[in-house]
């Protein structure tokens, strides 16, 4: 794991980006069934849909597990969607997960404290960093867009910038739209030159056009039957940990898991990767495209072996019958 990590850090630069093209097509082969934009998609089961633009292109649930492992990661079954888009210029991805924490209750989201939790951040990449050699190491530099939760849409959303031991910047873009029974992640994973733009597509493209269906909604929750998480707000960005947890085991502790799951292999990868498969569906494309010329080509073979009839000729023809 810690070769996979290292070699992912270096994955910025464009010697390890033609290393990493090399060696995917080994276990990159598997068929994925990737679904056209242009139409409304599930998200999840019975959970959530989306209605997916022209300009992307989307894995269910079972494929974004594959595509994962296809990619040298391991899924952790909460998967369930991820959109690309189609323009070969963009390199990002929003990742979708859903977890079933129970009703998580928003009673903090006037009390949520970035400082502190910037420092429980930093904290948790300290950690990470004794048990890493220098190539693997990470460090948080700040919020890039600290926590702030929406009333409407009941979703927490935050970033972080960040950067490895070369300087080289790493960020994504995290939000959670809670649901009656837990919580949806929609994690755009960008690079920092490129955030400010994507996250526009993010916004006005994709959350927007995300919705979670009847019955799944943050008011649909029935305090008579539903299941209360044992966390907030706060422990949402913690990764899901209550704040008495947090405190007992120490920051660090909750943030560790968090900053291996999605940092270093969704971020830095990404780029790479997908080069990969626009290029594999590409390809895919042009055979397509050379197999119909073929089958065309018999055809006009065969128009073009037969004699031109002489106009002259065939008027005597005509005549004869006469």
């Amino acid at each position: 794991m810690k070769s996979l990590i290292a070699k992912l850090l270096k994955s910025v630069t464009v010697m390890t980006l033609i290393l990493m093209a090399c060696a995917i097509p080994a276990y990159a082969e598997e068929e994925l069934k990737w679904v056209e934009g242009g139409q409304k998609v599930d998200v999840g089961t019975n959970l959530a849909e989306l209605q997916l633009g022209s300009d992307f292109i989307f894995l269910d649930a079972e494929n974004t597990k594959k595509y994962i492992t296809q990619s040298g990661m391991e899924p952790n079954g909460e998967e369930i969607g991820v959109v690309f888009p189609k323009d070969e210029k963009q390199n990002w991805a929003v990742y979708f997960e859903y977890t079933k924490s129970g009703h998580i209750k928003d009673d903090e989201k006037k009390d949520i404290d970035a400082d502190a939790l910037l420092e429980s951040y930093k904290e948790g990449t300290k950690e990470m960093n004794k048990e890493s050699s220098p190539e693997n190491q990470l460090f948080v530099d700040k919020w890039d867009v600290p926590p702030f939760y929406d009333n409407d849409l009941h979703s927490l959303s935050w970033s972080l910038l960040a950067h490895d031991n070369q300087n080289n910047g790493v960020i994504n873009y995290n939000v959670r739209l809670l649901s009656r029974e837990g919580y949806i992640s929609a994690i755009l994973v960008s690079d920092p030159e490129n955030l400010k733009k994507d996250r526009i597509v993010f916004n006005n493209k994709i959350l927007s056009q995300f919705n979670l269906k009847k019955g799944q909604r943050y008011e649909d929750f029935d305090s008579k039957t539903d299941k209360v998480a044992d966390f907030g707000l706060t422990g949402l960005i913690l990764g899901g940990a209550g704040l008495a947890v947090a405190k007992k085991v120490g920051f660090f502790a909750i943030i560790l898991p968090l900053l291996k799951k999605f940092w270093i292999v969704l971020v830095l990868a990404v780029g790479a990767i997908w080069a990969f498969i626009r290029k594999k569906l590409g390809l895919k494309k042009e055979q397509s495209e050379l197999q119909s010329e073929q089958s065309e080509q018999p055809a006009q073979s065969q128009q073009q072996e037969q004699p031109e009839q002489d106009p002259a000729s065939e008027r005597s023809k005509v005549n004869s019958h006469e």
